[in-house]
């Protein structure tokens, strides 16, 4: 049975890394897919999927307008298709998370989608809050915060490093997400007083995640 699962995660934890070797693993076994991501990504980088480590592949642009399901058939007609990727899936408004949830009913494809669970003032998105509800199966991607701790929350920053706790959900441009446990985004956001000097911190190294040892 053809399943609709859920991977969530903080920033910067490799969700499109993920997505894109899970593809690989399908063309490897000569199978074809079928990713997607989000319309709002199109003037930074038209029609693909592109990880944080450099790995690329071509992807279909879907908007708020897009039927998936009426899609994702006609693509079919043209062809085998075994599985189906959707990158950025918190901004999938509630009728397209539905609309995969019928794919993996009623056209039997497996449906994997990826994204945030929450955005910068801890709320969740549309999408994510449908998949959360409706997926047959939930995979958590996880990252850390700069004490070692699970990252689960965002703040965003503007240029100077200003953390912003106010504006739109969705901003795509120049500003800078950075991922916090939630003791950290509670103090960098205001909302509960900084912890004193005497409170452990961790450095970790940024490619290997492992612990730094002082010389």
């Amino acid at each position: 049975m053809a399943k609709l699962y859920f991977s969530y995660a903080a920033m910067n934890a490799g969700k499109s890394t993920i997505l894109l070797q899970a593809s690989h693993n399908y063309h490897e076994r000569g199978m074809q897919t079928l990713l997607y991501t989000s319309s709002l990504y199109a003037k930074m980088d038209k029609h693909s999927i592109t990880s944080r480590i450099g790995i690329t592949a071509p992807a279909r642009l879907y908007d708020n307008k897009l039927d998936l399901f009426a899609q994702i058939k006609q693509r079919i007609e043209e062809g085998p298709l075994h599985c189906i990727f959707v990158d950025e899936a918190q901004f999938l408004p509630k009728d397209q998370v539905w609309q995969l949830a019928r794919v993996a009913d009623r056209i039997r494809l497996p449906v994997m989608t990826y994204g945030l669970r929450t955005d910068f003032q801890g709320n969740l998105f549309e999408g994510s809050r449908a998949l959360l509800a409706i997926a047959d199966v939930l995979r958590e991607v996880r990252t850390i915060c700069e004490c070692g701790s699970k990252a689960t929350m965002v703040v965003r920053m503007d240029e100077r490093g200003n953390v912003l706790t106010k504006g739109d959900q969705v901003a795509i441009g120049k500003d800078v997400y950075v991922s916090l446990c939630r003791k950290h985004w509670e103090e960098a956001t205001g909302r509960w007083p900084a912890a004193d000097s005497a409170s452990p911190k961790f450095a970790f190294d940024e490619e290997t995640l492992t612990e730094k040892k002082d010389p």
